[in-house]
């Protein structure tokens, strides 16, 4: 019988050189999650899953980090530190797999690696393993997928099984046993965006956890199917229309992590193209919100399914509103955290504004989708003058990344206003990852707030 795709790609893996330059693009990716979880604590989800560790204590082992809360079980650790990297929307993406490889993978590999004291090579090695066969998922399933599955959650969930079998360095076929009884079980479905609910963060939690359960039971014995993706009852046949089990085994010359974007604003990815877009125009002209008649934006299906949302009522709507995020551009000029708080949401100039930005449907944007994600945007003045401009790729994206100072800005914003001191911030952005040793010095620095 041939291999399955799965046992496959391990082998490949396997064969892969890993350079020092993958360990740092790891670490930038573990920096940029910190981060975002640190800043999500501060929400009514933070305050859920806090209560969940508050309300059932577990006395000890206390093995793994509550970022900048301090030490408790490795299942309380990762539950929340899972739940909560992508509350801002800030948390790092794959365009083409359509999902955020971050948010599950790297909490998983984190408290694994704090309870076996995994040096730090194995831990950043863990994270590069769980972006890879997370990537390649989300590619394979199809856009059918998408349409009723959150990515994130039902792909990534295969990415923590993998990393945290690579810091217990399990065997093949226990990893193979781990990958598909993760696999086995995984889901998510996208009613959660047509109601105002948390879910969200349930979601990753979950996919991280079963994936770090798969792992620990595979070490154990439990056996697992090496044929999930592509069986006759596997994933592709159960979850999509559209898969191509191909892609899963494709060769890349390099480590897909380094084909994710990180994100500038407190904002979903698919209102960035239209922010990048206006961006773009505002840099050759000035525009007085006052002197706007209008705003199109051409963009994706995609950006418009999620995105076009005219009348936010919640922070986190806001988050999702093309409409919100352009008029707050054009009123404040750079995005904010605040912009998307309730306050914003009300007043009465961004409403009037968000009342005259129109988002349309561009076909010619939507074929280089989800490979590029894009926009155009165009502006026309009460004095008949239009002025336009167009984004193929987003700030952020690999075509074109941040630059070190933006990623060193976006970290210390959203540490300072977590409440994180700006020496512990200096120190977790002067961190030399790939030389340290073990995970003391990174430990040391998340256990707690002062």
């Amino acid at each position: 019988m041939q291999a399955s795709i799965t046992t496959r790609l391990l082998a490949d893996l396997a064969e892969k050189n890993l350079e020092e330059s993958d360990l740092k693009r790891a670490a930038l990716h573990v920096l940029d999650w910190i981060a975002c979880c640190a800043l999500g604590r501060l929400s009514i989800a933070g305050d859920v899953f806090q209560s969940l560790i508050d309300d059932d204590p577990i006395s000890s082992p206390k093995q793994a980090i509550n970022l900048f809360h301090g030490r408790v079980h490795w299942t309380q650790a990762l539950n929340i530190n899972a739940a909560l990297g992508n509350v801002l929307e800030m948390d790092d993406i794959h365009r083409s797999s359509i999902l955020h490889p971050g948010p599950v993978i790297i909490p998983a590999a984190l408290a694994m690696a704090q309870v076996q004291k995994a040096s730090m090579k194995d831990f950043l090695e863990a994270v590069i393993w769980g972006y890879e066969i997370t990537i390649r998922m989300g590619e394979a399933v199809g856009r059918s997928h998408y349409q009723y599955f959150h990515n994130t959650s039902s792909c990534a969930a295969i990415g923590a099984a993998l990393s945290v079998s690579k810091v217990l360095k399990l065997s093949d076929s226990e990893t193979v046993w781990a990958l598909g009884n993760a696999m086995s079980r995984t889901g998510g479905i996208w009613q959660m965006r047509n109601e105002k609910v948390l879910t969200k963060q349930w979601h990753n939690a979950q996919a991280a956890l079963s994936g770090a359960h798969a792992a620990l039971a595979a070490r154990r014995g439990l056996s697992g199917p090496a044929f999930v993706l592509e069986g006759p009852q596997g994933v592709f046949a159960a979850m999509s229309t559209d898969a191509r089990p191909e892609v899963f085994n494709a060769p890349s010359t390099h480590w897909r992590i380094h084909d994710c974007s990180f994100k500038p604003w407190p904002a979903c990815r698919h209102a960035h193209p239209a922010m990048d877009a206006l961006l773009s125009v505002l840099q050759h002209a000035e525009v007085a919100a006052t002197d706007v008649e209008r705003v199109t934006i051409n963009t994706y299906r995609d950006a418009m399914v999620f995105c076009d949302r005219r009348t936010p009522v919640t922070p986190l709507e806001a988050k999702f509103s093309i409409q919100h995020a352009v008029s707050c551009l054009l009123l404040f000029q750079q995005p904010q955290l605040h912009h998307f708080d309730c306050d914003y949401i009300a007043r009465e100039d961004v409403i009037a504004l968000r009342d005259r930005v129109d988002v349309v449907f561009d076909a010619n944007i939507e074929k280089l989708y989800p490979a590029h994600y894009g926009a155009r945007c165009e502006i026309l003045l009460k004095d008949g003058k239009v002025l336009s401009a167009q984004v193929d790729d987003t700030l952020g994206d690999p075509e074109k990344p941040l630059s070190k100072p933006q990623f060193a800005h976006k970290i210390s914003m959203l540490l300072s206003a977590a409440g994180v001191s700006a020496s512990k911030t200096d120190a977790l952005l002067a961190m030399e990852w790939a030389k340290q040793d073990d995970l003391t010095s990174l430990n040391r620095l998340l256990e707690d707030k002062i």
